[in-house]
Order: C-alpha cells, then structure tokens, then sequence
C-alpha cells in the first residue's frame, strides 16, 4: 500500500466570525460605551431600591417618592434637552460629560454612606441628577450614532446595541444581585461608577466628523414637535409605540400581583421565568437584520407591533397543572422579548432614518416626553382597573388592547415600505 506524497494537514479551527460593523475600531469603542453602560445601568435600577430599603429604611412611599424622582427628568428635560443639543456642534462631548457626571454622583453616594450623611431626600436628589444626564446622554445618542453609522448599517447596528440591551436585562440583575449581597448596596454602586468611566473612556477614543451645529428658525422644541406631526412615517411609529406603552404598562402593574398570588409562583421561580424569557431578546436581535431585509423594514415593525404583546395574552389564559402554567408563562415571557427586539430595532432605525440630522436630538427629545409620559398613566389605569373589575379582567383588557398599537402603523406607508425612508 503506497503512501501519498504530500499528507494533507488537518484544517485549521475556524474562528468565530466578528459581525462586520465590529471590526470597525470607532464603531466597536462606540458599542463598548453603550454595552458598559447598559450594564452599569441594571445595576444601579437593582442597588439604588435596595439601598433606600435595606440602608435606609425606605417604605412604599419613600419607594415611590425616588422611583418618581429618577423618571420625572424624562418628562421635564428630554424635549428642552433635544433642542439645545440639536444646536451644539459636539454630541460625543454632551455624552462623556453625561458619564463623568453620573459617575461622581454615584460615588457621592456610598462616601455619603460611610459618613453617615445619607438619606432618603439626598438619594431621591442624586437619582434626579442622574435622570437629568440620562435624558442629555440619550438625546445626544442619536445624532452620534448618525454620524458614525452608514444609512444601509442603521438595522445592524441597532441589532447589535439591541443584543447588548437583552444581554444586559439577562445577566445585569444577577451581577447586581450578587454584588449587593457581597459588597452591601452602597458599595455595589462603585462597579456601576466604573462602568460610566468606561463608557466615557470608549467615547474619548472615538473619532467622528459631527454634523456643524445649526442655527436659526424652525429648529427648536416646537419645530420638533411639527415635524414628528407632519410626517406620515414619525407619527405611525410615535402612536403605535404609544399605544402599546399605553397597554404594556397597564399590564406591567398587575403582572408580578397576578402572577404571584393568583398562580402562586414563587419570587425566585418567577425570576429564573423572567430571566430564561429574556434569551428571545437576544433571539431578536439575531434575526431581525435578515428578516427586515427579507420582508421589508415597514412591515418588519408591524411584525414587532404584533409579536411583542401578542404573546402576552397568555398570563391571564394560563391556568390548569402546574406544569402546564409555567411553560404559558415562559413562552410568554420569550416570544414577547423576542418581538420587543425586533420593534425597537426595526422602529428605532426608522425614526432615525426618517429624521434630518439637523432635528435627530428634538425628534428623540420627543419621543422620549411621549413614551415616558405614557407609561405612569397606564400604570394607573392598570392598578384602578384591577381594584375595580378584578386582576385578571384587567389583565385581558391591557394585553388585548396592546394590539390595537399596530393599527396606526397599518394604515400608514410603513405597510409597504421596503427599504429605510429618505429624510
């Protein structure tokens, strides 16, 4: 038996392939920022509640009080902070300020801690500062992304800060969570300092030619507010995604009630649920590139208006054996994550591509007044509607109606839009 000559050699490993946008060094610093800061995010949402109830004693309405004061910035400062960003030449700058600054304030709170000078009323005003540079460092996010992003990369790139986002709700609570019941509440705020320093770290080492600032008429808040109300595109997407908000948290203030003590799953069964639910969202963020660019980025929106609250028709049906209620539960909780990415990928590319980059800020400023504004209301709804027709009547009601946010999208041009609009 004769040998062959030359002996094959085995085939290298393959590596795994980069997504393409992030080979690119500005665009990959540019995810860095926001991936650290999403983190950094979950984890303050988890510490900051957990200090004012384990160090400072915090009852319901102190709870309300500071969860209040970390939303109130959204509704107060997002259109005004639009407007004057709109008119400031260098975003990325607006946006490493707005990292340094919540990075010092939340080092003021564990030193605070340790000299004893914390209290509720200081935390409630630290978490309104931070909300004021929350509101500066989203607003200013869209017109950077414009200018590092090419128009046909919009729906990949999203997908890949979307990926981030799921990544984050998936294992930022645990990391907080483990954090707190190692460090205590006040110092777990010290990773989430770090992470703010990263992000800004990243932001500095970014290189973007930024749109010069504009001046003159037709460009302040109420040039915005026009804009968004006469474009057929902008407005479908502004009233389905209000619609939905409308709903979605009507359904948000019953949800851990029902769930609980109607089905009797336990806090920590309901978490793991929650927890598991949420790898749709990264599920989301894989497939919505192909599938908009299969079907359509309009009709890939209706799709998202559509699977995100659909699903969620199953709490209230669950019922039967056990088994049977978990998996409603689970399969709620990952179709509906799943459909969550897909809406924000697919909506959010569309609203920045439908935008002049002369209003992207205003635009955003907007949105964010609109759909912050919304959410406090279904809320309230939702609590007095189950106080007054039962729990889970109400339950129908807001995951039923959430659907009805897709119909502003249908009949509009969004139906048979293909391709992402011109400004």
């Amino acid at each position: 038996m004769t040998e062959p000559l030359v002996r094959a050699d085995p085939a290298p490993p393959r590596r795994p392939r980069i997504p393409r946008l992030l080979q690119q060094p500005y665009f990959r610093r540019y995810w860095s920022a926001q991936t650290v800061s999403l983190f950094g995010d979950q984890i303050t949402m988890l510490a900051v509640p957990l200090l004012a109830v384990l160090a400072l004693g915090a009852g319901p309405a102190e709870m309300g009080y500071l969860t209040a004061a970390s939303l109130l910035p959204n509704l107060l400062f997002s259109l005004p902070a639009g407007a004057w960003v709109d008119r400031y030449p260098r975003r990325r700058q607006v946006m490493i300020v707005a990292d340094l600054g919540r990075a010092g304030l939340l080092l003021a709170v564990p030193l605070l801690w340790w000299t004893d000078a914390l209290n509720l009323p200081l935390l409630c005003v630290v978490a309104f500062l931070i909300g004021i540079l929350s509101v500066f460092f989203e607003v200013a996010h869209s017109s950077l992304f414009a200018s590092l992003v090419r128009r046909q990369d919009y729906v990949d790139a999203n997908s890949l800060i979307s990926a981030s986002r799921a990544m984050s709700d998936v294992a930022g609570p645990s990391i907080g969570g483990v954090l707190v019941q190692v460090l205590t509440a006040p110092v777990a705020l010290v990773a989430d300092v770090l992470t703010y320093l990263a992000s800004g770290v990243f932001l500095t080492r970014i290189k973007v030619t930024e749109r010069p600032a504009q001046t003159g008429p037709g460009l302040g808040m109420a040039a915005g507010v026009r804009y968004v109300a006469r474009s057929a595109v902008l407005r479908a997407v502004l009233l389905g995604a209000t619609t939905l908000n409308l709903f979605n948290y009507m359904f948000a203030a019953l949800f851990v009630l029902y769930v609980t003590t109607e089905l009797d799953v336990s806090p920590g069964l309901l978490g793991l649920i929650i927890g598991a639910g949420s790898f749709g969202g990264f599920l989301g963020a894989a497939v919505t590139g192909p599938l908009s660019r299969r079907i359509g980025i309009g009709p890939a929106v209706i799709l998202g208006l559509v699977v995100f609250p659909a699903p969620l028709i199953l709490v209230p049906l669950a019922g039967g054996p056990r088994p049977l209620v978990l998996a409603l539960l689970l399969t709620a909780e990952f179709v509906s994550a799943l459909g969550v990415m897909i809406l924000d990928i697919t909506a959010g590319s569309v609203q920045i591509a439908a935008t002049p980059e002369t209003m992207l800020a205003v635009v955003s400023g907007f949105r964010r007044t609109v759909n912050y504004g919304i959410r406090p209301v279904g809320a309230l709804i939702g609590g007095a509607l189950g106080a007054t027709i039962g729990v889970r009547p109400a339950l129908w009601i807001a995951s039923l109606g959430a659907l009805l946010g897709v119909l502003w999208v249908v009949f509009s041009p969004l139906r048979t839009m293909r391709d992402l609009p011109e400004e």
